[in-house]
């Protein structure tokens, strides 16, 4: 390995740069991984940093398929080829432009605090990332800096395949890489440490580069603890307890809808809530029966009466202050995630996303064609049967979905690191889908 975590890998590949100090240059950094990296650089360039915030645009019918991409400023950059080829109509690319355009504002906010980005008109971009795989994201930050006024751009990541030049070197003026080796399976395999960069830390990094002119010091993030409120969630003809967390500036809310046997104390619920909020997520757990239901094990399997539960308990949510307006997901687990698509299928939902843990999706049988909603399924690689039940109903999905399998995990994820990597699928989902939803006309 060549390098001991991201910021080791900025100081290196900043080494190599040098021939662009005191330029007129301007540092962009891709979220996430890439501005630990990019801070590095900018700091030994003593150029000014900012994020390259990139949202590629979907086929509608095949989201994977990227017909674009959309940059801060109103930029776009359509792939006129593949709208052709797959029939988009301008309506089509207009609708999926606008949805993404809001996750991208929304996301600019969270990590400016608010700041306008760095100007790139007539200036030389470095565009960084911790290193290129397929090249798919650093080629679209590429043509949007383009796009945004750059009058030349240099890509610079730590680590690149032997043959990157010839795949991306035509939307940058100038590659730059330290490590070009043969064998290159992964950008993991060449740190020692390649944790996920979370979202805290990509603001402390854009904080730190902010103060940098006025103090020769590193400046820590100072971010609000977001509080949580004990409520009492009016569902129906029942009042269930529950507990309300929604840090400042939150983009959107995820309800937790619990499996059999468990509640809204549930420590695995709790840990993935708790990840969901530094990534500036609000959550509500709750108890979708009553102490007298929970002993009735026909009511605990009741996967109807569940996801009315949760529809009850949405329903409520839109009438809180802290959370008018917000996206709404659920995150279901076991039988929960059969209430939770259940819920998300009722006409009239307009729920931002779903992520399944170890989920049951199969128990919400003849629904699942009905759910709308961006769909995650996280199951363990252990766990075969329920595997087995999650393939057979991601089938019947007609949403953007995903099956996201942990290796080595088991039903309840408690191998180490299991939970974590079902927190960072979960942020990064929820992140990715939620945006404010327009009030019913």
């Amino acid at each position: 390995m060549f390098f001991e975590d991201r910021r080791d890998a900025g100081r290196q590949l900043a080494a190599r740069l040098g021939h662009l100090k005191g330029a007129e240059v301007v540092v962009l950094g891709l979220p996430r991984g890439g501005v630990p990296v990019a801070a590095e650089v900018a700091e030994a360039l003593g150029a000014p940093l900012d994020v390259c915030l990139v949202r590629k645009l979907g086929v509608p019918f095949q989201p994977e398929l990227g017909m674009g991409a959309i940059g801060e400023g109103s930029v776009r950059v359509i792939n006129e080829d593949v709208v052709r080829t797959a029939r988009v109509t301008p309506e089509e690319v207009a609708e999926v432009e606008a949805h993404e355009r809001v996750v991208l504002e929304s996301r600019a906010w969270h990590y400016r605090g608010g700041r306008e980005p760095v100007g790139l008109e007539g200036r030389t971009v470095l565009v960084v990332d911790d290193g290129v795989a397929t090249g798919s994201t650093a080629r679209a930050a590429c043509q949007i800096a383009r796009a945004r006024g750059a009058a030349r751009i240099v890509l610079a990541v730590p680590v690149a395949p032997h043959d990157w030049t010839a795949r991306l070197g035509a939307d940058a003026d100038e590659l730059v890489s330290p490590y070009t080796p043969r064998d290159f399976f992964a950008i993991g395999q060449f740190y020692a440490d390649f944790s996920q960069t979370d979202d805290d830390e990509v603001v402390a990094c854009l904080e730190e580069a902010v103060a940098r002119p006025v103090s020769s010091g590193r400046t820590a993030l100072r971010s609000a603890v977001p509080e949580d409120r004990e409520v009492h969630v009016d569902a129906g003809l029942v009042v269930l307890r529950g507990q309300l967390t929604v840090p400042e500036g939150a983009a959107g809310v995820v309800l937790f809808a619990h499996g059999s046997g468990s509640s809204r104390r549930s420590p695995r619920n709790r840990f993935v809530a708790a990840g969901l909020n530094r990534a500036g997520l609000g959550t509500l757990l709750f108890d979708l029966l009553t102490e007298e239901e929970e002993v009735d094990r026909a009511t605990v399997f009741d996967t109807g009466l569940l996801a009315r539960r949760l529809a009850e308990a949405t329903g409520w949510l839109s009438g809180q202050p802290e959370t008018d307006g917000l996206a709404v997901g659920y995150f279901g687990a076991s039988t929960g995630a059969a209430a939770a698509l259940r819920a998300a299928a009722e006409p009239g939902a307009r729920i931002a996303a779903v992520v399944s843990r170890g989920g049951r999706p199969d128990l919400a049988g003849p629904l699942l064609p009905a759910v709308t909603a961006p769909t995650l399924l996280i199951v363990g690689g252990h766990d075969r049967l329920v595997l087995d039940l999650n393939r057979e109903a991601q089938a019947q999905l007609r949403c953007e979905n995903r099956l996201a399998v942990v290796p080595g995990a088991t039903h309840l994820f408690e191998e180490p690191g299991a939970l974590e990597k079902v927190t960072d699928l979960a942020r990064d989902w929820f992140s990715d889908h939620m945006a404010p939803v327009p009030h019913a006309g």
